[in-house]
């Protein structure tokens, strides 16, 4: 047995509607599913181009935390002490950051030239910090 990708990740999210605004709206990402089952919203985005790997920006509550544990995960993550962490990629992090910074995402840190390309920070507005790279050529 092998495993041969990684097909969905999860962050936690307050508010699903404001999510896909930043997701959508601001990064440019795209929606890959919007289901109402039930019991939760099931909400997925992806890359363009890439939708074989989905990210659930999932609400905190049933069915996977009891109430009382839904609302330490609210808590925490308002306080920046419980957000996600993403990795995306881009052909050019400069300009990336600047249309970032025009649209008024939070930026955490600017662009900076590391041993592995050049990479800049940003906040979703949940705490869930975004690091965004132009990555060098591997080889």
């Amino acid at each position: 047995m092998t495993m041969n990708a990684i097909s969905r990740s999860q962050i936690y999210v307050l508010d699903q509607d404001e999510a896909l605004d930043f997701y959508v709206g601001k990064l440019g990402l795209e929606v890959h599913t919007d289901s109402d089952l039930g019991f939760m919203r099931w909400l997925t985005v992806n890359v363009p181009g890439d939708p074989g790997h989905e990210i659930l920006l999932e609400k905190p509550g049933p069915p996977a935390l009891d109430p009382a544990t839904a609302e330490q995960v609210r808590e925490l993550l308002t306080k920046g002490a419980m957000g996600g962490w993403l990795c995306l990629t881009t052909d050019d992090a400069r300009k990336t950051y600047e249309t970032l910074v025009a649209k008024g995402v939070d930026i955490t840190d600017e662009p900076t030239e590391r041993p592995y390309g050049i990479d800049f920070g940003i906040r979703d507005p949940f705490g869930n910090r975004i690091r965004i790279g132009q990555m060098h050529p591997q080889g």
